[in-house]
């Protein structure tokens, strides 16, 4: 098969498209046939590696992908060959405690499929091999391209913005990062609930299309005080959840902008990881800061009913060719984008 694989870490030009093993079918696996992928931030990191984590080289990246399954392992008895799908990209052991509850994303032995791989490679491939348990049937009401588009990020925004922030019909809440692909989808469950929904974005252009998918009010962070327009359009309240996944370029104004007994959800630290807070905000108001760290099948596969009632809509900024995944990673990276990059085989 022909697949984008990296040997070293470094820039997009480590990305290399070139031949590689097909994947070997175990007992409870299902193969794959790539019609589409997308790109995550996790991709990114990979790449460049990150201080203190392993990856197995070479590389495969990749942890969104939809297809026809066109091979199962002999122990497979829920998918069927021929059959539409779209991966659940969490990668866990299924029989300890934590995965036995529920709770996979607390499992020791949890990876990101097609961020730490081993023995699954990514998505970014023509065949892709894995686990029939993360093999979810792929909406009928969706293209491969949106279909691709829609796995980690909708998994991601639910477990925050419901399992862990508990956000509720009329509260408000601001979501940080409207256009990105986690962001657009935070947008959307939000309003889903019955919140009030806050956009913050970069353009006026980005700013109209959050609201398009969904968002009361918008904020466009380079040309107005993010704060002041919060505090503004909740009468000096603040809001009861905020959206993070930015990190330390956003994270003051996202304290400040928290109304007493707030909750704070965080899934990433896309602009740093060494982020100031003044306690005195956060004991005096009675603040919560929630981590967030992917989510489990159910909540994955509540999720896409909402997908599939229409209710969530997947945007794709652009498409890339497969071998052209490094120009997708240079778009994502320069963030000029609304939604998701998506890549064809």
């Amino acid at each position: 098969m022909k697949a984008v694989v990296f040997h070293r870490h470094g820039g997009p030009e480590v990305l290399q498209y070139e031949d590689a093993p097909d994947p070997q079918v175990g007992p409870k696996d299902v193969l794959i046939r790539v019609k589409a992928a997308s790109c995550n931030h996790n991709d990114v990191w990979a790449r460049k590696g990150l201080p203190g984590m392993k990856f197995d080289l070479p590389h495969i990246s990749g942890s969104d992908v939809s297809g026809e399954v066109i091979e199962v392992g002999s122990a497979v008895t829920g998918v069927r060959i021929g059959q539409k799908v779209l991966s659940h990209p969490v990668l866990s052991c299924r029989i300890c405690e934590w995965c036995t509850s529920g709770q996979e994303y607390f499992c020791r032995q949890l990876k990101i499929w097609g961020f730490q791989t081993g023995p699954y490679d990514g998505g970014y491939a023509e065949l892709a091999r894995l686990p029939e348990v993360n093999v979810i049937p792929m909406p009928p009401n969706l293209s491969f391209e949106e279909a691709a588009a829609i796995p980690l990020v909708l998994l991601t925004a639910y477990h925050m913005l419901v399992s862990r922030a508990r956000l509720c019909a009329g509260e408000d809440a601001l979501i940080w990062g409207a256009s990105s692909g986690i962001g657009h989808v935070g947008v959307q469950i939000a309003k889903i609930i019955g919140a009030r929904v806050i956009a913050v974005a970069g353009t006026d252009e980005k700013c109209a299309k959050a609201r398009a998918l969904g968002a009361d009010d918008v904020i466009n962070y380079s040309t107005q005080d993010v704060v002041a327009e919060v505090r503004k359009l909740t009468n000096k309240k603040g809001v009861e959840v905020v959206f993070e996944h930015t990190g330390q370029a956003t994270w003051e104004r996202s304290i400040a902008s928290m109304a007493w007994g707030g909750r704070l959800v965080i899934c990433g630290n896309t602009t740093g990881f060494d982020a100031k807070t003044d306690l005195r905000f956060l004991f005096n108001k009675q603040l919560s800061l929630l981590g967030s760290h992917q989510g489990n099948k159910a909540e994955m596969v509540r999720g896409l009913k909402w997908v599939e009632g229409g209710k969530i809509k997947p945007t794709i900024d652009r498409t890339f060719a497969l071998k052209d995944a490094a120009k997708a990673q240079e778009a994502m990276e320069a963030g000029q984008h609304f939604g998701k990059i998506v890549l064809k085989p």
